[in-house]
């Protein structure tokens, strides 16, 4: 009995949708293995290929299942350009819900602000320079608290979660709580400039005006390192997502990358011709945008550290959003760029702010199509489509979660806890064996007991004993000792070699050829 045409044709319908999303997870078209003689490589590439095959399906299913939203970017029509669309002509072609996010906030007396995100995106901290602290809710669009310190603020971050916050102030970063009551003080860190939080580490790290770098551990309060970088005052300090290496921008166009458990960076890079002036790293960790005084843009592939990409483009903040967008400032100006293929970024949107506004930080909100922008004069919230993860995972970060669930995390954190001793550029490194070097020499010890051991085992061979005389214990005293020296004797020129004393001594012959200054005494003088 046949089914219904409606149900069939809708389950052709899926089977199609499913052919598509597979095609569009797969890597191409599938190797020609008919060719291939090599039975061994025609065997590891159709497993190859099999792995590739199941791991596209495996993804198609889980698009369809687990991530129903799908983030959209603007699309124009015709000769439109995305970076001619206005926030005026935006907001009205979305939800209410959307609109509300996007406002401006003017303090003009203590600004410029510079601002912070919690990782779910639900609570942002903005910090004026002259001393002022608002926490906010961003979520339900209310203040949650807000205070005066009356000192410099250079930079603000939060901590395992939004109950804590520090704030580097004019001599000291000091830790808050969300009510504003101050917990500690920080001394040893000294007058720091920027701040970062390794959240899978629980290390806070900082850099101050003589240069030099700190880890505190903000579960113990231990002081995990001290460094002084040796390369002057800088400003300019990210976290890579990717494997919690921090990077550090200088003054000589220099970018060295540091982790808690070395006394020298990492990596040192020549980035610019001029002083670095902004930083950031893609979600992945392979990916890594500078700028300079040079008025360049560069993207660098760190599995290679490789430029990609360089555009001449004044900034004085970089941020990649969760989906791959590049926010950059440069004066009242806020320039979003869009990867349109093999790192090749183009301009997407621009936000001019009123003139006279200086953009001092850009970041983006994570799960949300928002930028947020601080500068001389407040703070304010672009529409940026596209940017934002549109589907989260609750174990993760959740923008939505209760008190219980937040309890519940912060323990987990704490369980959890890695290591400063994990950091390191290729975390993929961890739970491997380091492979032993094909030419290793061995040391003096090892050879004498190789020695040891071969003397005996030609002590124990048996001399089978012969007739007519020729079996007397002299000779067989003597066949014992010619198979000891021939056992000793290929262990001994290697214990000669790793001594540093050959037997044999190399001669000068005519084709030897000598050292510039002794070649004057040989008896025909080498040209």
């Amino acid at each position: 009995m046949e089914g219904d045409p409606r149900e069939r044709e809708n389950r052709r319908g899926s089977l199609d949708e499913m052919e598509m999303k597979v095609a569009r997870f797969s890597r191409g078209k599938a190797a020609n293995l008919g060719d291939l003689r090599d039975k061994k490589l025609k065997g590891q590439l159709a497993g190859k290929e099999k792995l590739i095959g199941v791991s596209a399906k495996a993804a198609a299913q889980a698009e369809k299942w687990l991530l129903p939203s799908v983030g959209g970017y603007l699309e124009p029509e015709g000769l439109e350009k995305t970076y001619r669309f206005e926030q005026w002509s935006i907001l009205p072609k979305v939800d209410i819900g959307s609109s509300r996010k996007s406002f401006d906030m003017i303090l003009p007396v203590f600004g410029p602000y510079t601002l912070e995100y919690t990782p779910n995106g639900r609570y942002m901290i903005v910090g004026g320079r002259k001393g002022h602290i608002a926490f906010m809710d961003m979520l339900n669009m209310e203040l949650i608290n807000e205070f005066e310190v009356k000192e410099t603020v250079c930079d603000v971050a939060f901590l395992q979660n939004e109950q804590l916050f520090a704030v580097a102030q004019r001599k000291y970063p000091y830790i808050y709580n969300r009510h504003g009551t101050e917990i500690h003080c920080l001394k040893e860190h000294g007058k720091s400039l920027k701040l970062q939080f390794l959240d899978k580490h629980l290390l806070l790290a900082s850099i101050n005006s003589y240069g030099q770098l700190h880890y505190q551990d903000m579960s113990t309060g231990e002081m995990v390192a001290n460094y002084s970088t040796g390369l002057g005052r800088t400003d300019v300090m990210r976290v890579n997502p990717y494997n919690a290496v921090i990077g550090l921008g200088h003054a000589r166009g220099k970018l060295t990358m540091w982790k808690p458990t070395s006394v020298k960076p990492l990596v040192t890079m020549l980035c610019h011709k001029g002083s670095l002036t902004a930083v950031a790293f893609d979600r992945g960790g392979h990916l890594m945008a500078t700028a300079g005084g040079d008025q360049k843009i560069k993207i660098w592939d760190l599995r290679k550290f490789e430029v990609v990409h360089s555009y001449t483009a004044r900034a004085q903040s970089l941020d990649f959003s969760q989906k791959g967008l590049l926010a950059s400032s440069n004066g009242s100006l806020v320039e979003i760029y869009r990867d349109c293929g093999g790192q090749d970024y183009k301009i997407y949107m621009k936000h001019r702010m009123v003139k006279g506004y200086q953009v001092g930080k850009v970041l983006f909100r994570p799960y949300e199509d928002i930028c947020g922008i601080g500068h001389s004069m407040g703070f304010s919230s672009m529409l940026v489509p596209g940017s934002g993860e549109p589907n989260f995972d609750t174990f993760v970060d959740n923008p939505m979660e209760t008190g219980k669930q937040r309890r519940e995390k912060e323990v987990q954190a704490l369980l959890d806890k890695l290591q400063p001793e994990t950091i390191m550029l290729d975390p993929d490194v961890i739970a491997t064996v380091r492979q032993l070097k094909k030419k290793q020499k061995k040391t003096k010890k090892e050879i004498e007991g190789e020695i040891e051991g071969a003397v005996e085992a030609a002590k124990n061979i048996r001399v089978k004993k012969k007739t007519k005389g020729r079996s007397k214990p002299s000779r067989r005293a003597k066949k014992k000792e010619e198979e000891v020296l021939r056992a000793k004797r290929p262990l001994l020129d290697q214990h000669k070699e790793a001594s540093g004393h050959p037997d044999k001594k190399l001669r000068i012959g005519d084709d030897t050829e000598l050292p510039k200054a002794l070649q004057r005494f040989a008896k025909n003088r080498q040209s």
